[in-house]
């Protein structure tokens, strides 16, 4: 009998554990694992356990058509799955386990000791490769890890380009269906936006689709501008693993060759390259994943402790319309545009100076698309103390982005709807007198009064440094 061990990866198509496992001979049968302690611990959000929920009930019924079972496994954290999970296995006399490995240090210690106690009990383990397009390690010239994206990303290219055969169908049955499952439930999740997520694979597969054939081409102008649908919104279908990361780049590439242009100089692949990256660097530094800044000179910068700086931000009441808009449709949808993301996070750690951990815990508990690797690379690149991140130097300002980003403020007055009645002009920061009469609060900072600050802070944080070395 064989067991397959769904995690981030809630999907039949290039699933290589089922795939694997059906190929294997034998009867199939599926598990997920509820751990509600460590979800908490982790900071998943209820919009993304209700997105799971929807995704999970959709994957039973699909494995049911298969004649596969999927059944839920429920424990508190990770350390109580291997004797779980082992009396799971012994119940039903499971011989084999198949599972893809995963990326942060907490999964792979849990991963670790399954595998340890299940070979214990005479369980044979299959671990397939982390869901990554090229999972193998990749180190420079060197032999060291990379630490800047672009030559990785140039390294990874090549690399890429020497793929064949790198995804897996999703498998034929090998049983007679099953009846229709009884509906699953997670605990702690919540209504989540269906109506924009509908959390099903084929809603991923043809999203992808649809992007490819109708969106590409228009993504590098509109990507940035967050009143346009611009981007692929296909985040929360890569998080929670109802897309592959190597179908996306098979498609990418029959693209290419059916309209005959340069994959590898895909905008959106490269976006895909920096998703790949942040988990290129949680497995060669282990310390990403333990809340520690990657230059480690960092952890000696002087953050600010201002609860009520910190709450205007969450609420989306800083006084500062674009960012307000931003945090304001991460409260209604679970979701946030991008160019919105660098925006709010720069406005936390640069202006605010409040340690980017607050933002990064603050994203994982609404997103529906919390993505560990990219959110903890994303936060850190904001606030200078990642790898390979944005100058300490360089702070955007608010007010300027609006201008370049939402120039004519139709996002604004949609998410800010106080402001809809302003113009073009005063709608990126209206005039205290128009402010108090819409009810819209006053800047929380000074910008160039917090800019300085910041400067100084890292200035001095990098001549304490030159002089201690």
């Amino acid at each position: 009998m064989n067991l397959v061990w769904f995690r981030n990866d809630l999907r039949l198509d290039d699933h290589p554990a089922l795939y694997h496992a059906c190929q294997h001979g034998g009867a199939v049968t599926a598990v997920y694992c509820v751990t509600p302690e460590q979800w908490q611990a982790h900071d998943e959000s209820p919009a993304k356990l209700g997105f799971r929920q929807a995704a999970l009930n959709d994957l039973a019924r699909r494995l049911a058509e298969k004649g596969i079972a999927l059944e839920l496994l429920k424990a508190g954290s990770y350390q109580q799955l291997p004797e779980q999970l082992g009396a799971f296995c012994q119940q039903r006399n499971i011989t084999n386990l198949w599972f893809n490995r995963d990326i942060p240090w907490d999964e792979q210690q849990r991963d670790n000791a399954v595998v340890a106690y299940l070979q214990s009990c005479q369980i044979v383990c299959h671990e397939q490769a982390a869901d990554l397009i090229y999972p193998s390690p990749l180190n420079n010239k060197q032999g060291l890890p990379f630490k800047v994206f672009t030559p990785w990303y140039r390294a990874w290219l090549q690399c890429v380009q020497q793929l064949h055969r790198f995804t897996v169908p999703e498998p034929t049955a090998a049983a007679a269906p099953r009846p229709e499952p009884d509906a699953l439930q997670l605990p702690g999740s919540s209504d989540y936006r269906a109506d924009l997520w509908p959390a099903h694979e084929a809603e991923a597969l043809a999203r992808l689709h649809h992007f490819l054939v109708n969106g590409r081409r228009a993504y590098n102008s509109q990507r940035d501008i967050p009143s346009m649908p611009g981007t692929s919104t296909l985040s929360p279908y890569l998080a929670s693993g109802l897309l592959s990361p190597r179908r996306c780049l098979q498609m990418i590439q029959q693209s290419a060759a059916a309209e005959g242009w340069e994959w590898q100089e895909d905008a959106w692949l490269r976006e895909l390259g920096w998703r790949e990256f942040y988990r290129y660097l949680m497995a060669a530094f282990p310390r990403l994943s333990r809340n520690q800044p990657f230059k480690a000179q960092t952890r000696h910068l002087q953050w600010e402790v201002n609860p009520h700086h910190l709450q205007a931000w969450q609420q989306g009441h800083t006084g500062f319309p674009l960012v307000d808009a931003g945090m304001r449709q991460l409260a209604r949808t679970g979701w946030m545009h991008n160019r919105l993301r660098m925006l709010t996070a720069s406005f936390l750690c640069k202006l605010l100076l409040i340690d980017w951990r607050e933002g990064e815990a603050f994203f994982m508990q609404h997103l529906l698309d919390g993505d560990f690797p990219s959110n903890n690379g994303g936060w850190q690149w904001s606030a200078s103390t990642g790898c390979d991140a944005s100058p300490w130097f360089r702070i955007f300002n608010p007010t300027r982005q609006s201008e370049r980003f939402d120039p004519e403020g139709h996002f604004i007055r949609k998410l800010v709807p106080e402001l809809a009645s302003l113009d073009s002009r005063q709608i990126h920061n209206p005039p205290q007198k128009v402010r108090e009469a819409l009810g819209y609060p006053a800047p929380v900072i000074d910008y160039r009064g917090a800019r300085e600050r910041v400067l100084q802070r890292f200035r001095e944080l990098n001549e304490t440094e030159s002089n201690v070395s």
